[in-house]
């Protein structure tokens, strides 16, 4: 009997971390490529945000639709004027370098790898990201449906962040 009530214990806070704290995922799509390759195995830190509000280029997965998970870098937080100007980003004006791309972006010299765009050209159609809302790329610009496609995202539809790959 005690060997039943230490496996169910056991069983309980295993799914209480799953639920609550930590879950794996599964790159699905070359969207973040070069940063994550397709089947990356990665833990999600659902745990983060209850503490700390989303960074700029922090990596996160967020709910997409009922049935489908993203997985996005976090370009513009809610007031931010976002723009894409000559394959350089603007943050409220102000250029920002973005060394997960510097390699990629050797592959493109005769082109950008991100076409220009204000945030008013994107589906979030307003000069600033709403309060309550993210602005997600993938870091594989020309293959990514992203902020620049489906708008912008609610944070409560935030899972979590992801820095591990196992």
């Amino acid at each position: 009997m005690e060997w039943v009530k230490a496996i169910v214990a056991a069983f309980v806070i295993a799914g209480g971390i799953r639920v609550f704290a930590f879950s794996p995922i599964i790159v699905d799509g070359e969207s973040m490529m070069p940063t994550l390759q397709n089947e990356d195995k990665m833990i999600v830190n659902k745990f983060n945000y209850k503490f700390k509000e989303p960074e700029r280029f922090d990596i996160i997965v967020f709910h997409a639709t009922e049935d489908e998970d993203y997985i996005k870098r976090i370009i513009g937080l809610p007031g931010d004027r976002i723009e894409y100007k000559d394959d350089t980003l603007y943050v409220n004006g102000k250029a920002y370098a973005e060394p997960y791309l510097a390699e990629y972006k050797k592959e493109f010299l005769d082109e950008p790898l991100t076409q220009s765009f204000t945030l008013e050209e994107t589906p979030v159609g307003s000069e600033t990201v709403p309060e309550g809302y993210l602005f997600v790329m993938g870091d594989n610009r020309r293959n990514s449906k992203d902020s620049r496609h489906i708008g912008a995202i609610p944070i409560d539809q935030v899972v979590g962040d992801t820095k591990i790959i196992y």
